[in-house]
């Protein structure tokens, strides 16, 4: 399905909520990161984009929609897949530029049937001097 994206939602026509979106910070392109989040475990499983509409569309029908930036169109998650993305809650971080959306996880989340998009390249990192574990104390 292609479709063209507005970066301001347009008044007369039903869409995102207007409280939402006056609160939402864009790039120029009109897009925002959207973190998808196994709701039950906290696994994080990537990281798409979203405009106001793939946004309205996420909350009103219950499953990820994003925007393509490669090929120009939304695509719900699991559509061609399978593997879908079914809403548990999303929202918004401190300031306003990127969603959180936790979700049911059906399959894979990655392009490349991995479970996750962040399991392959796992970075070394160097602990701090003085820390006594790689987590930090809240956890």
């Amino acid at each position: 399905m292609t479709s063209s994206r507005a970066t301001a939602p347009d008044p007369t026509t039903p869409g995102l909520d207007p409280a939402v979106a006056a609160r939402l910070k864009r790039g120029a392109d009109g897009l925002f990161p959207a973190i998808a989040q196994q709701y039950d475990t906290g696994e994080v499983l990537m990281l798409g984009w979203m405009d106001d509409e793939a946004l309205h569309r996420t909350l009103t029908t219950g499953r990820c929609t994003y925007w393509s930036r490669s090929r120009q169109e939304y695509w719900v998650k699991g559509d061609t897949s399978g593997h879908a993305q079914y809403v548990k809650s999303v929202a918004l971080d401190c300031d306003a530029d990127t969603v959180l959306v936790k979700v049911d996880q059906v399959g894979a989340a990655c392009h490349t049937g991995a479970r996750t998009c962040f399991d392959e390249d796992v970075l070394a990192a160097a602990t701090p001097a003085g820390a006594s574990s790689p987590t930090h104390p809240s956890q």
